[in-house]
């Protein structure tokens, strides 16, 4: 293959450059897919001295055969699996063979989602699929949304917005204008104890500070208290503070708990705040004929967060930021001469940088628009469904057995975990846990997670894989139950 080739063009020799290095990349991967294990590379250490090098840059380069070579024998055997069934680590999912081959179109044409003359078809089809996506989840004509690079962001974009709107109607400050009020430490937004991380990250990025986030308890089932709630607003309004947005849960990290949407819209209500649903995890049970109402409440909320990357099985990175009012994405619009001119708009370009806080971004609603199209409602419902399904079963094996002790019914599918010690070990349950996890990795090519509840090491499965079968859900309890 020849050197000179260097992007795709009309031209007959760069055809055929581009499918002998596409061809032969897939072929290396296909190649790869040689055991059923969810990681069979080498540990920390021996991993880091495998992929040192002194030279990243070479004098002369290698070429792609040379290269091709070294990603067959550095790279791909060290990669985690989570295509595997005996990959249950994280929020970290297969992804769908259709939408890799989204990803090709995507990388290749690279079209660059801030401008209409950047991305013609790629802006009509992102707005048609955020179109789609606003009905699916119960807003009308008068909704938007915008793609962004994941939860964190589509948090952060949420949150913006709820400030915003909370300074402009509330009091009568325009932030985009002026810069955060004089009062704006006393700013309060509300989130479950449980609540992801970038609640935090966003209040510090928004110029608030993690003093802003009051962290919400949760009851028995890992959700929102309610009651605790009201209390925490009423304290923070005798305190002089000022309550502007409520940030609800769809789907926690660990648990897959969801928060009452329906009584937090009436307290959002009752004192005039925000209600945002970080719905990256939960989002995708709106696929599922049968589960489907476990999210109803997400129409009630002013904001939420969608991934793809999560329960949709698509490729990292798919996310989307959905608001039930488009004016107010106008806090993320400013006009340069040189991009998105507001006479393109007069002649019905759309230019999307106006409701984006990325300015490039990539072409990810295709990846959806065409595994939608592609599986249909039936086959989304089906897959969707069966993860549930299996979170289900295995939590009520775990519930019959006294030497595990698990934290709560999953919503989802999440199911976290502990496992007792042998009577008359002399090993504590944490250190045995953590011992469990490690073993299963770097001995049995299994990948679970783990994580602490009531100040207790857990285990985690997190069911996203559709494959996942009953009979090996049962196995790898066995398997786990031997490393005791």
């Amino acid at each position: 293959m020849s050197a000179s080739n260097l992007f795709l063009t009309s031209g007959t020799a760069d055809k055929k450059a581009y499918v002998e290095m596409m061809g032969a990349m897939v072929d290396a991967i296909a190649s790869a897919m040689d055991h059923p294990k969810a990681y069979a590379g080498m540990g920390p250490y021996e991993l880091r001295a495998a992929v040192h090098t002194d030279e990243l840059l070479p004098e002369k380069g290698c070429g792609f055969e040379a290269i091709l070579e070294e990603v067959k024998a550095r790279i791909l055997p060290n990669l985690v699996r989570p295509m595997s069934t005996d990959y249950m680590a994280h929020l970290h999912s297969a992804v769908l063979m259709e939408s890799i081959a989204a990803e090709l179109v995507i990388a290749t044409f690279n079209q660059s989602m801030d401008s209409w003359d950047q991305a013609p078809v790629a802006t009509e089809i992102e707005v048609e699929v955020i179109r789609n996506l606003c009905k699916m989840y119960g807003y009308d004509e008068n909704s938007d949304g915008v793609f962004t690079s994941g939860g964190s962001q589509s948090n952060l974009s949420g949150l913006l917005l709820a400030r915003d709107w909370f300074c402009n109607e509330k009091c009568g400050h325009d932030v985009k204008k002026s810069g955060l009020p004089a009062d704006f430490r006393k700013f309060r937004m509300y989130s479950s104890e449980v609540a992801h991380f970038s609640m935090e990250k966003s209040a510090h990025l928004m110029g608030m500070g993690y003093e802003a986030v009051v962290k919400v308890p949760v009851d028995s089932n890992m959700r929102m208290d309610v009651a605790k709630l009201r209390e925490l607003i009423e304290a923070d309004i005798k305190a002089g503070n000022k309550p502007f947005c409520v940030a609800a849960t769809v789907g926690t990290t660990d648990f897959g708990s969801i928060d009452p949407l329906a009584e937090l819209r009436q307290i959002c209500d009752e004192y005039g705040m925000w209600l945002h649903a970080d719905a990256a995890y939960g989002s995708g049970v709106v696929m599922s004929e049968k589960y489907a109402h476990r999210v109803a409440g997400l129409a009630k909320c002013d904001s939420i967060t969608v991934d793809f990357h999560k329960m949709f099985l698509l490729p990292i990175s798919c996310s989307a930021s959905l608001i039930r009012d488009k004016r107010y994405f106008d806090a993320l619009t400013i006009h340069a001469d040189y991009l998105n001119r507001e006479e393109d708009e007069e002649d019905g370009y759309i230019n999307l940088v106006n409701k984006s806080m990325q300015t490039t971004r990539r072409f990810d609603a295709l990846k959806v628009w065409i595994s939608f199209r592609m599986r249909g409602r039936d086959g989304w419902s089906e897959m969707i469904t069966k993860c549930i399904d299996n979170a289900d079963y295995f939590y009520s094996i775990l519930k019959k057995r006294d030497d595990v002790e698990v934290v709560v019914a999953p919503e989802i599918s999440s199911v976290v975990f502990r496992l007792l010690p042998v009577p008359g070990s002399s090993e504590d349950a944490d250190t045995m846990n953590k011992r469990i996890r490690r073993k299963l990795l770097h001995h049995k090519g299994v990948v679970i997670g783990q994580t602490v509840c009531n100040g207790n090491v857990c285990l985690k499965f997190t069911l996203l894989n559709p494959l996942q079968s009953t009979a090996k859900l049962d196995e790898l309890l066995d398997l786990i139950l031997s490393l005791r």
